[in-house]
């Protein structure tokens, strides 16, 4: 938990970013019936009946600094698709930073194996020579900045029925676009010192002689 902490204290470096990195899925739902639109003296409709259209999946990275995320839509959340979305994170965001400093949680399919089951080993140690691993701790997902940008985006944006996977992108992208020339940006401000006072139940006990 301190590790992350102290990561996210650090002051901003473009040569060095701390990238926050989450997945979430995504139930997809058709209607039965055609939305009613709204008419004069009468709010639009829509059946409570809905088709099951599968899942997907969102793989969230952001750079809470920069006030920069992006979310790359995928129909599994497989090793390979992981792989491919730290390939995309270290050679096509952030290709002349020193290291990336990866903060996630500890999902089995979140380690470098993942990058040499989808890539060949000189690949694979490529990108994994660029990235520097923070782990949250288990059952603290609340350190994740980018589960909360998760959170932003589901209540904001896909807080209704969509019907496919390419919808999803669609939306997903113009909510991405926003919130990116808006610069959202998070200051954290919760410090390892607060952690020991508010949260001394999960430090060990330590006896002293």
């Amino acid at each position: 938990m301190e590790d992350v902490i102290q990561t996210y204290m650090l002051p901003y470096d473009p040569k060095r970013p701390v990238v926050c990195f989450d997945e979430a899925s995504k139930q997809l739902f058709g209607e039965v019936r055609p939305p009613q639109p709204c008419q004069a003296g009468q709010p639009a409709r829509a059946d409570y009946e809905y088709q099951r259209k599968g899942v997907c999946n969102q793989f969230m990275m952001g750079e809470p600094l920069r006030g920069w995320r992006h979310v790359r839509v995928t129909a599994r959340r497989t090793r390979l698709d992981y792989a491919e979305c730290v390939r995309e994170l270290v050679e096509g965001h952030y290709p002349h930073a020193q290291k990336v400093r990866l903060v996630q949680d500890n999902l089995n399919t979140h380690s470098g194996g993942s990058l040499y089951e989808a890539y060949l080993p000189a690949v694979a140690r490529r990108i994994l020579d660029k990235v520097e691993w923070h782990y949250t701790p288990k059952h603290g997902s609340w350190l994740n900045v980018a589960e909360m940008e998760l959170s932003v985006l589901a209540r904001r944006c896909l807080d209704r029925r969509i019907p496919d996977i390419e919808t999803l992108r669609r939306e997903v992208a113009a909510w991405q676009r926003t919130r990116n020339a808006q610069e959202v940006k998070v200051d954290w401000q919760f410090t390892t010192a607060d952690a020991r006072v508010k949260l001394k139940k999960l430090y060990p006990t330590v006896q002293l002689q």
